[in-house]
């Protein structure tokens, strides 16, 4: 905590003393500029820096439009950019504001999040409502472009929320933090067997339950060809959750996840497009009755995609398939389903086979300000030779409507209904509502 501490206060006394020299620097304002364009600030000031300074202030501005990235819980485009006057170097500052209001009813999930996983099975006094009020979502980020001679544009990014603890504790989260030049991304991002463009936009923090919007440790490398077709392989941290009763214990990971895809992107302008992602893994542990190490593979693959029908109508899907692959899906992530033990036989393993897939639809009525959309997401794990006991989870249900509007680019309004249901091995099951309201601002 106090290294921590020491790192916010430089973080914050590096953007006074930026805020100051800006007062003494020339500001470019674009008399064409709206509420959404950033304003940059550079070091040099008098009118005979005015040229030099106009020509630095579009090239750092063209450096964050060519750099941002889109889709599900991205930042937006930076509201303040700190340049040198040769535009070699620039930062930029912002965050995202954000309260959620929720209401749950006719059963509540055991989680600050919609999570159908998490539905409880059976009903009691203190599970039937709750309301909730979240600010945990807001973020902070930094990002810094480097334009040099030897690795061409770096692009420096982190970024940070307030879900590093128990709910409501508020610790700070360190959500992602990379460096990237010359296709590769190095550090901790959002895991390469996620589309971020493949979900819609909800105010529930955790998604479609079939989606995997994960952090990750990643070495990965992207290649974009002019053809709209792009590749990307990556090396993941691997994380393994599995039930190994008393023949197996879990030991310290030794390979990586291996992922891959391909993208094309088709359409008006390439909007629309289609991945194919694939996973690899080799999950160790130990065998106690052999006392030897062993391994058990998981892989899996997933069909991904967004089709811009009209400029009024925009589909979103995933599809997901595979043996042993818990934290590439959201409703199963943190479960310990990788591989189990065989009842009838406990010195056997078996990996676990499991699915999700979701789709939904989203109707442009006033475009980019005011939007409404629904979907429909679905999660379920195979017992494979009767493994898992009538307890343990089989299905998980997960479905949205919304809408959302803009009241300026940078000030939003939502308001969302969910439901979820939860079935386990027995088949018993149960559900859960919930109504979220949500107001957010950019800076």
């Amino acid at each position: 905590m106090r290294a921590l501490r020491h790192s916010m206060l430089i973080v914050a006394i590096a953007a006074i003393s930026a805020i100051n020299a800006s007062a003494q620097s020339h500001h470019h304002h674009d008399h064409m500029r709206d509420d959404d364009s950033p304003s940059v600030y550079t070091s040099t000031s008098g009118d005979d820096h005015k040229h030099r300074d106009g020509k630095s202030h579009k090239l750092a501005v063209r450096d964050y439009k060519e750099t941002h990235r889109t889709g599900f819980q991205q930042t937006p485009t930076p509201q303040f950019i700190f340049s040198t006057p040769d535009n070699r170097f620039s930062l930029a500052v912002g965050g995202i504001v954000t309260l959620r209001t929720s209401y749950d009813f006719g059963g509540a999930v055991d989680n600050i999040d919609f999570v159908p996983y998490d539905i409880p099975l059976k009903d009691s006094y203190a599970s039937k409502q709750r309301i909730m009020m979240d600010a945990s979502t807001s973020r902070i980020y930094l990002k810094a472009v480097v334009n040099t001679s030897s690795l061409g544009r770096v692009v420096v990014y982190t970024d940070m929320d307030f879900r590093g603890g128990s709910e409501f504790s508020y610790i700070p989260r360190l959500r992602s933090a990379y460096m990237q030049f010359k296709g590769f991304t190095i550090g901790r991002d959002v895991t390469t067997f996620c589309d971020l463009n493949a979900a819609p936009q909800t105010i529930d923090f955790q998604g479609p339950n079939a989606y995997n919007f994960n952090f990750n440790e990643m070495i990965r490398y992207e290649y974009n060809a002019r053809s709209g077709f792009s590749v990307g392989v990556a090396a993941e941290r691997p994380v393994v959750n599995a039930t190994y009763g008393e023949n197996f214990s879990p030991i310290m990971q030794r390979v990586p996840d291996g992922i891959a895809y391909v993208q094309y992107k088709f359409g008006r302008e390439r909007t629309s497009h289609l991945r194919l992602s694939g996973v690899i893994r080799d999950m160790y542990l130990h065998n106690n009755l052999e006392g030897e190490n062993t391994t058990q593979v998981g892989w899996g693959v997933q069909l991904s995609g967004h089709l811009s029908i009209t400029r009024w109508v925009d589909i979103y899907m995933n599809g997901v398939y595979g043996e042993g692959i818990t934290p590439y899906i959201q409703d199963l992530t943190g479960s310990p389903y990788d591989f189990t033990y065989k009842p009838n036989n406990r010195s056997e393993l078996e990996t676990l086979p499991m699915w999700g897939w979701q789709a939904a639809a989203q109707v442009n009525i006033i475009p980019k300000r005011l939007w409404v959309a629904a979907g429909y997401s679905e999660v379920g794990l195979e017992s494979g030779d009767g493994v898992l006991s009538d307890s343990q989870y089989k299905r998980g249900q997960y479905l949205f409507a919304n809408a959302f509007y803009n009241l300026t680019p940078r000030l939003t309004f939502a308001v969302e209904y969910l439901y979820g249901a939860r079935k386990n091995m027995s088949e018993d099951k149960n559900s859960a509502n919930r109504v979220n309201i949500m107001a957010q601002y950019h800076f």
